[in-house]
């Protein structure tokens, strides 16, 4: 069973960032993160292969948010850069057992406890 522990989430003007921060306790292979905003379904946001780093984003964070990660520490980041009021969700980290990119809910089997980003226009 892995356990996965999120930190990082708050409040922040349109424009300004924030880092996410996504630590596992075992061993995965592919970790992603998801997002969630009042009434819509959980949608993906960015992935990272954790072998070898391959990375993949959803079109609507592309060039503003980095997903990364620390082998050392087993654990992820998400740097959110240029956000605005759109991106106010809660977000879930996840981590799969998929030896490549997942990026639908159903290829994970971890996930976080969420924390929320809200950014003011």
């Amino acid at each position: 069973q892995v356990q996965l522990v999120e930190s990082g989430g708050g409040l922040v003007q349109a424009g300004g960032s924030l880092r996410l921060s996504c630590a596992a306790s075992g061993r995965t292979f592919s970790r992603g993160w998801f997002r969630q905003a009042p009434g819509k379904e959980r949608e993906f946001v960015a992935a990272i292969k954790w072998s070898g780093g391959s990375t993949y984003y959803a079109d609507s964070v592309k060039g503003r948010f980095t997903i990364s990660r620390d082998n050392a520490k087993n654990t992820m980041y998400l740097q959110m850069n240029s956000l605005k009021p759109e991106d106010t969700a809660v977000y879930y980290c996840a981590a799969g057992s998929a030896y490549r990119i997942a990026t639908t809910t159903n290829e994970y089997n971890y996930w976080g406890q969420g924390t929320q980003v809200t950014v003011s226009s």
